[in-house]
Order: structure tokens, then C-alpha cells, then sequence
């Protein structure tokens, strides 16, 4: 489950030779002091946080009363990230009560530097300053171009490539399932490696790796899921031990079954199921395998004593202690798709509308942006609401008797889109080629789930990329902005690091399963509509969506 942790977002102001997070404000006057700054304009920058500064800008500084010319050395000074002091010429404005300031050399680009003012500064008067500071200031982006212009198809399959690796080079070398991030060790997880399933087969059709080796790995991990793995009523947990199958809990008392994540996994090995059809005996086993784990998740037992909603959570230990219901509009929908669909334990639509709609209470159809929405959160919440389900689930032409969900996948990316263009809290660099708003990791508290209603200036490459079928301008704009102007710093190893804060000049280290898959397996649902071919050809898939009342011509 993904945590939404709401946060305020803190600048600095550093005193001379410190690096303590303080809440810097616009200068105000002293009481009972008689010479003190007034403004600090930074290019054409004028209040706090300094950001996308020109590399050459020029400093105006305002006093309260004319300054001593000759206390200036010393007392005001730029510096480099290194603190190094940088030469500059200065000249005296409005009678001596402002300066001008224009370095002699430029700054680097996208680099955090300092200005300050120390106490020794001395009004005409012989008064020292009331007010000493060193103010960071972030210089703009370099605009160069980090690696060679190709077509988009060939950066597409670039960043497919690249992307895949996470799962097919990383992947655990017991198991073969995804370790949740590049740090994770002997920890894999359900439901990334679900999206690893679908990146897999996305890979072996782009011919990135060939179908035999794709389809012998994915054996591996069904006969671990299958034998090996513990099972909870046939669920899976979030984590387990990719060497001895155990559990390894999230929390004390989320230490068994994880229905959520269950479902991303069967959404993959069923999208496998059906694409390797070949009569050889891998693939004969492969199929035989998933139907067996299919068959033996007792989505029913989910209903918690026949209640009329699923519930995410049990625990051998614990039993319902979690008391988590699964109720949208989330990431959820494919787990009543899932339930509904199932060929031994499938619950009735009652549950589906009861349980996960509310009856319809899901409803939005608020405007935003100028996009009307048709369910779910104000503002749309983190898009990996739009990519969970639907890296299976085909939602062109999708209906039920509450929404068309190509238009509410569609209107929630527009959304995004828009607020980040918009930049209501001016995020330094958020605009038409750098958006995205989703859970991803963070440098303010470690993980947050992103959206309009909790913006901490994080830009997650997952939101846009992952968008690729519902935004496809946006989203190829953001591509090749990620990979063009920002690749020397995102672009890494597994493809894109899973997140960025360009107002802290802040890039990620971590990869993520579940930021990894969605980017491989939308872009290739944008390009070939392939792993929505696969999941929509499962007959039980036609029979159990239809069952809770969905429409689509994919499911006739």
C-alpha cells in the first residue's frame, strides 16, 4: 500500500559558515533598528526560494539608510558550491542604500550557490547591520543537449530497454522475482514482480531478450510462487524472502495474505499464460503452473464472513486485525476484476458495487483544469491510479454504469499534466516538459504519494512516462526532457531514477519495482496495445468483467 505522508516543504537560510534548515522570509524591518536589508533581488528573482537563476545574473541589495562604502569588502560576498568567494564588481545606487552586484566570471549551471551579508557591514551612520544571512540561490538548467538525438522510436525502445533490465538483470537469482528497490537484498516483492511479468513479455516481443529465455524465467518464478512461497488462503504476501519463500512483513500485523498485490501478480502470469502458448515443455508447464496458483486463491475468503466488500489483509496471527476494505477510486479496481473473474472462488457484482464503488459513491465529476472528472479524489490523487489496473485492463471504450474509464484515465493525466504546467506553488522546473505527480521516493521524508493536494516539488518520471497511452504529447515531451536535458543526471543503470527535486538540485538513487514495471508495459501498450491483448483474450477475464457489469467491445 502506498502511503500518503503529507508534508511542508522548508528552505534554507544559512547563517555565515552553517548548514542549518531554518524557514527563511522576506526581509522585514527590526524593531528598534535603524539599518537593516530590505530586498535581496537575485536576477529578476526578488523574495525566497532563488531558483532558475541566470548563470550571470546581477545581485541588487536595498537598505534601510545609506551603507559605508568602504565596510563592503568583506562583508558582503558570493560564493561557489564549493564556498569558494567569487570576485565582483559592485556599484552604489539610490544614494548608497542599494548595491548592485555583477560577478566577474559566471556560476556554473544548476548549481547551489550563496550570498551573504556578514555583521561587520556598516550603515553611513557607523551602525552595524541588525540582520546576518547567506542565501542559497539555485542557477538554471543547462539546456545542452546530455546525449545524441535519436528518433523517438529508437528512445522509446531505449528506455524500454534500459527499463527491463531492472527486472532481467536484477532480478533475484533464486527466484527470478523483483526485489522491491536496487537496495532490497534477499526482498522481493508480489506486486512488482507482477509488472515484471508484463515488462518481460514486453521485452521478449520487442526481441530485447528471446521468448525461450523470457518464458524459462517466468517458470522459475511460478514454480517458486507455487511451491516454495508461502500462501495465505492462496494470496500471496507483500514480501517475501526470495531465497525461503517466507513472509516478510510490511508491519507487525501485515504478515500474511496481501490481496492487493496477489492481484498485480495474477494480472501478469495471466498476461503470460496467454502469450506463451507454444507446445514445448516450458511453456506447457509455465501455463499449467499459473492455472494452479489461479485456481487456489480463495478470493471469497477475502469477503471477511461474507461481508459485501473485499478486504485487503488477513494475517494467520492476526486474522482481520488490518481491517483495511478495499474501496475506491484507488489502485484497487483489477483486484475486483480479479475476484470477479476467477474460475473457483468469484464473488458476485454486489461485491464489486457495493464494496469498491459504495454504490456509485465513487462518483466525482468535478471540473479541473478545465477537465471534468468523473470519479475519485479532487484533483485527480497520484496517477498510478491510472496505470495499476490498466497495465492489463484495456480502458478505450471501457464502461460501467458509473464512468467510461478511457475518460476519467484521460482527465486524471490531463489533470496532472495541468497543475504541474500551472505551478500554483513554484516548483523550480515544473512546466509543459518536466510533470508527473505519483507516490515515488522523496528527499522530505522518504516516500510520499505526489499529487496536486500533497505537491512537494517532487517529479516522479513513472506519472508522465507511465501516462504514455493517455498523453501521448505530454508524456514524449516529458521523455525526452528527462533523457535529453536532465540523462546525465536520471538516466542511469535501470533506466530513470524514481524520482527528482529540482528545487534541492536533488536526483535519486533508488529504482522501484512498481515505478520500474509501469513505465515499460504503458509505453508498450501505447506502442502495440500488447499487454492489454493478452490480459483482455482471458476468457474468464470477458466472463468475470461483464459479470459486474463492465461493457467494452474487448470483452466480446
Amino acid at each position: 500500500m502506498r502511503n500518503i505522508l503529507v508534508s511542508l516543504f522548508g528552505c534554507l537560510l544559512l547563517l555565515v559558515g552553517s548548514c542549518k534548515k531554518d524557514n527563511p522570509s522576506p526581509p522585514v524591518p527590526i524593531p528598534n533598528a535603524s539599518f537593516y536589508y530590505t530586498q535581496i533581488q537575485i536576477g529578476s528573482v526578488k523574495t525566497f526560494p532563488y531558483v532558475n537563476i541566470p548563470v550571470h545574473p546581477t545581485f541588487k541589495i536595498k537598505f534601510s539608510t545609506a551603507i559605508n562604502r568602504s565596510s563592503v569588502a568583506g562583508q558582503i560576498r558570493v560564493w561557489d558550491p564549493n564556498f569558494k568567494e567569487l570576485a565582483y564588481n559592485i556599484t552604489y545606487e539610490q544614494g548608497d542604500s542599494a548595491v548592485a552586484i555583477l560577478c566577474t566570471d559566471p556560476f556554473a549551471p544548476f548549481t547551489k550557490n550563496f550570498i551573504s551579508i556578514s555583521a561587520n557591514l556598516l550603515s553611513v551612520q557607523g551602525e552595524k547591520i541588525k540582520q546576518t544571512v547567506s542565501l542559497p540561490f539555485i542557477t538554471e538548467l543547462d539546456t545542452n543537449n546530455k546525449f545524441p538525438i535519436i528518433s523517438d522510436d529508437a528512445l522509446l525502445d531505449k528506455v524500454q530497454a534500459a527499463t527491463l533490465k531492472y527486472f532481467w538483470d536484477f532480478g533475484h537469482p533464486n527466484c527470478g522475482l523483483a526485489r522491491e528497490r536496487n537496495t532490497s537484498g534477499d526482498l522481493v516483492t508480489i506486486g512488482g514482480s507482477g509488472f515484471g511479468v508484463m515488462a518481460i513479455i514486453a521485452g521478449a516481443d520487442r526481441g530485447f531478450i528471446s521468448k525461450t529465455a523470457a518464458a524459462e524465467r517466468i517458470l522459475t518464478m511460478s514454480n517458486f510462487l507455487y511451491y516454495k512461497a508461502q500462501r495465505f488462503h492462496g494470496a500471496f504476501p507483500h514480501w517475501m524472502n526470495g531465497i525461503t519463500g517466507n513472509v516478510i512483513p510490511m508491519s507487525l500485523k501485515d504478515n500474511g495474505a496481501d490481496l492487493v498485490e496477489t492481484s498485480y501478480m495474477m494480472q501478469g502470469l495471466l498476461c503470460a499464460r496467454q502469450y506463451f502458448n507454444g507446445n514445448n515443455s516450458t511453456e506447457d508447464s509455465l501455463r499449467a503452473t499459473i492455472n494452479k496458483i489461479w485456481d487456489e486463491i480463495e478470493w471469497t475468503w477475502f469477503r471477511k464472513n461474507n461481508e459485501n466488500v473485499l478486504y485487503w489483509h488477513w494475517s494467520a496471527n492476526y486474522g482481520w486485525d488490518m481491517n483495511m476494505q478495499i474501496k475506491g477510486w484507488n489502485e484497487c479496481l483489477i483486484t475486483y476484476i480479479m475476484a470477479a473473474s476467477s474460475r473457483t472462488f468469484n464473488i458476485p457484482k454486489i461485491v464489486y458495487t457495493a464494496g469498491y464503488t459504495s454504490n456509485g459513491g465513487i462518483k466525482n465529476n468535478n471540473t479541473y483544469y478545465g477537465y471534468k472528472l468523473p470519479l475519485g479524489w479532487s484533483m485527480g490523487g497520484p496517477l498510478f491510479f491510472a496505470h495499476y489496473t490498466f497495465l492489463g485492463v484495456n480502458p478505450h471504450s471501457l464502461t460501467d454504469d458509473i464512468a467510461n474509464y478511457w475518460d476519467q484515465n484521460v482527465a486524471h493525466s490531463k489533470i496532472n499534466y495541468s497543475y504541474c504546467v500551472a505551478n500554483p506553488r513554484n516548483h523550480f522546473g515544473y512546466g509543459p516538459n518536466c510533470w508527473g505527480l505519483t507516490a515515488s521516493d522523496n528527499d522530505v521524508n522518504g516516500y510520499s504519494a505526489h499529487e496536486p493536494n500533497n505537491d512537494l516539488g517532487i517529479i516522479s518520471p513513472t506519472a508522465a512516462l507511465s501516462s504514455m497511452p493517455y498523453t501521448p504529447t505530454e508524456s514524449m515531451n516529458a521523455l525526452r526532457f528527462f533523457y535529453y536535458k536532465l540523462g546525465d543526471k536520471m538516466f542511469k543503470q535501470y533506466g530513470f531514477v524514481d524520482a527528482i527535486h529540482l528545487s534541492n538540485l536533488w536526483f535519486a538513487d533508488s529504482f522501484l519495482a512498481i515505478d520500474q514495471g509501469p513505465i515499460m508495459v504503458m509505453i508498450e501498450n501505447h506502442r502495440s496495445g500488447l499487454l492489454w491483448n493478452l490480459f483482455m483474450s482471458c476468457p474468464e477475464v470477458k466472463t468475470g468483467m461483464k459479470s459486474i457489469g463492465f461493457q467494452s467491445p474487448f470483452l466480446q
